[in-house]
């Protein structure tokens, strides 16, 4: 039975103008780049000036100073397109036309060059060149494709051979055994760089050292195929005293030993530039500078694109509105408008996101003055989320979206941006303390420790707790996992 009834609810949407900033804020500024020329390909509307160039940013930064509109205070939930444009919004502008900027200096008949492109080959593709020099038969050579093909970016073989030759069947119609996969395998791990082709580290280092073992007659490297053939578990556990005893060999000889290992390569497909993965570089949204104990900042230029209205669709807009009664010129009307009003929309959100970055940098690096200024790790402050969105009146969340993926350009070096938020703790005085600040002296402990006998996590308490830390050893643990510190028994050395 239908019921018909009054019902109050209090939503709160966003309007897709304000879901384009919050997702404009949190992208760093090589993927703006690329959002920003998707937007130009999907909206003819929007253009760059003449001057700017996407591809690679000017020398110029936008600078701290920059002006903020009065009417914004920086968080998603401002909407600027409350009000409609009017008409004038749309044919009213100052700009040069196109066609008085143009020029036309050349001709069908000019040669043009363009600079050429050089690609690396990919680690699967030298394997394949070398797998050409050998003279195999169709029914191998199609073998020794299928296992490069299965070799991870390491240069491993993690497939298993018998799970190998049912896929053959299967993919390729084609039926082997475990053996004949093995004797193409052992092909395939003559190839360079030594030690592809191997299903496990062991494997990997003993192919490394039998066969400099052949290329060197010389050398003696009997001691270290020993030591990765028969006593592997206690190498990786750096049980010494156990290889010197069982093996019957000096604590030198087994250094010696130690030495010819740890030189081998453990991941050999790393060796070559995969055209896949690429070179990943680090281009800093912000930049701060100290002049002379001042300190500067500075958004990157890669921030602050030089965005416009396409001049053609303020002519079409101008065109098609006196004569609009007709059905297409109407139609018409209503894609160029709808266009320039997303255009507008766009350009006021990269607006938003540059008074946004440099506001909260701005805090940032006034709470952490300290350290900017001297680069000293142990002078940063306690920092949360919250403390820097109190002091900008934002949202905790437009502060997430900030910090993430952010770099800063220091006279230090180039840091992750959330790298500079940490918990608090308190020293023996009482006083706030940067969780940083431990792992820093933690990290300067371990580095200064004797090599031969590496400090453990109790005697790690032990230091800190005299030096006005008191932690647990369960949170020095902690600390010393963060940052990537193998436990005191790894780290022993001869």
């Amino acid at each position: 039975m239908l019921k018909q009834g009054l019902q109050q609810k209090l939503l709160q949407k966003l309007s897709p103008q304000q879901i384009l900033l919050m997702k404009l804020l949190q992208i760093p500024s090589m993927a703006l780049e690329q959002r920003i020329k998707q937007e130009i390909e999907e909206n003819p509307a929007l253009e760059v000036e003449e001057n700017a160039e996407l591809d690679e940013a000017p020398e110029e930064e936008f600078e701290s100073d920059t002006e903020v509109d009065d009417d914004y205070d920086g968080d998603e939930n401002y909407d600027s397109t409350d009000d409609e444009f009017g008409f004038e919004d749309y044919i009213e502008d100052d700009d040069i036309p196109n066609y008085k900027l143009n020029t036309n200096n050349s001709s069908a008949d000019d040669t043009h060059y363009e600079a050429p492109s050089s690609s690396e080959p990919s680690f699967q593709e030298l394997l394949i060149q070398q797998l050409g020099y050998r003279v195999l038969d169709e029914r191998k050579n199609k073998i020794a494709l299928y296992i490069i093909g299965n070799l991870d970016d390491s240069g491993y073989l993690t497939r298993p051979l018998d799970a190998m030759t049912d896929d053959l069947l299967f993919n390729t119609n084609l039926k082997t055994t475990k053996k004949e996969l093995q004797e193409v395998l052992f092909i395939i791990q003559e190839f360079d760089p030594p030690g592809v082709g191997a299903r496990n580290l062991q494997e990997c280092l003993l192919i490394q050292l039998k066969r400099k073992h052949k290329e060197n007659v010389e050398s003696n490297f009997k001691l270290p195929i020993l030591i990765i053939e028969r006593f592997f578990n206690e190498f990786t556990k750096k049980h010494y005293d156990k290889i010197i005893k069982r093996a019957n060999i000096t604590e030198a000889e087994l250094k010696e030993a130690l030495n010819e290992i740890l030189n081998l390569n453990p991941k050999p497909g790393s060796t070559s530039d995969d055209s896949t993965t690429g070179s990943h570089y680090v281009i800093p949204d912000f930049i701060i500078y100290n002049h002379n104990g001042e300190l500067e900042l500075s958004l990157s230029s890669r921030n602050a694109p030089e965005l416009r209205i396409s001049r053609h669709f303020m002519e079409m807009i101008q065109i098609y509105s006196e004569t609009k009664t007709h059905k297409g010129n109407k139609e018409a009307f209503t894609f160029a408008k709808a266009k320039i009003d997303s255009a507008k929309w766009f350009i006021d959100a990269i607006q938003q996101r540059q008074n946004t970055l440099i506001i909260t940098m701005n805090a940032i690096m006034n709470y952490q003055k300290k350290y900017f200024l001297s680069g000293d790790e142990t002078t940063l402050r306690p920092m949360i989320l919250k403390d820097i969105a109190e002091v900008v009146n934002l949202d905790i969340s437009t502060i997430s979206r900030v910090a993430n993926s952010k770099y800063v350009q220091t006279p230090f070096g180039t840091f992750l941006l959330k790298s500079f938020f940490s918990e608090s703790m308190q020293n023996e005085e009482g006083e706030e303390i940067s969780t940083r600040e431990i792992k820093k002296i933690l990290s300067d402990c371990i580095e200064a420790e004797e090599k031969g006998k590496p400090l453990t996590d109790e005697q790690l308490m032990v230091i800190l707790k005299e030096k006005g830390y008191n932690i647990a050893r369960r949170t020095v643990a902690k600390y010393r996992e963060q940052l990537n510190i193998s436990v005191a028994r790894l780290r022993k050395e001869l």
